[in-house]
């Protein structure tokens, strides 16, 4: 495997910030959440089209059926993941949804082992738990055991499911095709699944304010073409389990900018439980670079 010329966990990192906006710019947008993740889809591949079409696009050619066949259905899981968690958040509030999204490393363990044969070491077991006791920590201050925020915090637990399968096809298939290619197809075939669902369900496509347009704009600019981008440019160094781990850290900024930006409280559970998360993400990525430096080294002394 090729080393990167840029650290990867760096470009995670930069990742999980620019995802962490993402709830915010759909609780600011106005209409049906299938609309808004149909158009953050849409602007997406329409501002990636110029750069696939003058240096990629014979690529196509050379994708094999299997490939294919793990991009649609990536593409469909990544579509209905949107669908649900902005769903959800018109249910349930900024922090208690995208708590329960980023909760995929339950998923991608699960996933991982038994689809993919990947070996979970022990430490990375329990630091994953810390980071997932410090977002529950986060919640607890904030779910509310009513019918409606339930509802919502239903959909963002089948939302985060989606979004783990969206990343262990897409593990697969970003190990043989470029970054461009990959999400150019995986996001096109997004924006066609949620064309036909908005139009299945007679939504209406034009009729929105200028900001709601800026707002569809941003999604597709910000946690999109930076925040996704950059999980799938990593996803050919870092498994899908370092990802989920990363991705963590998204309910602290989400937090954070619903504070500022939408006036959502933080309360003192948010604060322990993002410091948990950190040090939980920490002690993982931490493990997970030793045990890449032993493979590494035993492979050099094999060879």
């Amino acid at each position: 495997m090729n080393q990167p010329k840029i650290n990867p966990y760096m470009m995670l990192a930069i990742g999980v910030i620019a995802v962490s906006t993402s709830a915010i710019f759909v609780k600011l947008a106005n209409g049906p959440a299938a609309v808004i993740a149909f158009y953050r889809m849409l602007f997406s591949v329409a501002l990636m089209a110029p750069i696939f079409l003058l240096k990629h696009r014979n690529e196509l050619l050379i994708i094999s059926k299997k490939d294919w066949m793990y991009s649609i259905i990536a593409g469909v899981f990544l579509a209905f993941h949107f669908i649900l968690w902005f769903e959800s958040l018109n249910y349930t509030s900024v922090t208690s949804s995208t708590v329960l999204v980023t909760m995929q490393p339950i998923f991608a363990f699960i996933g991982a082992y038994f689809f993919f044969k990947e070996k979970i070491a022990m430490g990375a077991v329990l630091s994953t738990l810390l980071a997932l006791g410090g977002s529950v920590i986060i919640s607890w201050g904030d779910f509310r055991v009513s019918g409606s925020a339930l509802y919502g915090d239903f959909l963002a637990i089948i939302s985060c499911m989606m979004v783990t399968a969206y990343l262990l096809f897409g593990q697969t298939v970003r190990k043989r095709v470029s970054l461009v290619t990959y999400t150019f197809v995986v996001y096109g075939i997004s924006a066609i699944t949620l064309f036909i669902y908005v139009l299945a369900l007679n939504y209406p496509l034009f009729s929105y304010a200028s900001s709601d347009w800026m707002y569809f704009l941003l999604l597709a600019i910000v946690p999109n073409l930076l925040g996704h981008n950059l999980f799938n440019w990593s996803l050919e160094w870092v498994s899908t389990s370092v990802i989920s781990v990363a991705i963590l850290f998204e309910p602290v900024g989400a937090a954070i900018l619903a504070y500022f930006i939408l006036s959502e409280k933080v309360i003192w559970t948010q604060i322990l439980g993002g410091v948990i998360i950190i040090i939980g993400i920490g002690l993982y990525s931490v493990g997970e670079r030793r045990r890449s430096k032993n493979v590494q080294l035993s492979e050099q002394n094999v060879s």
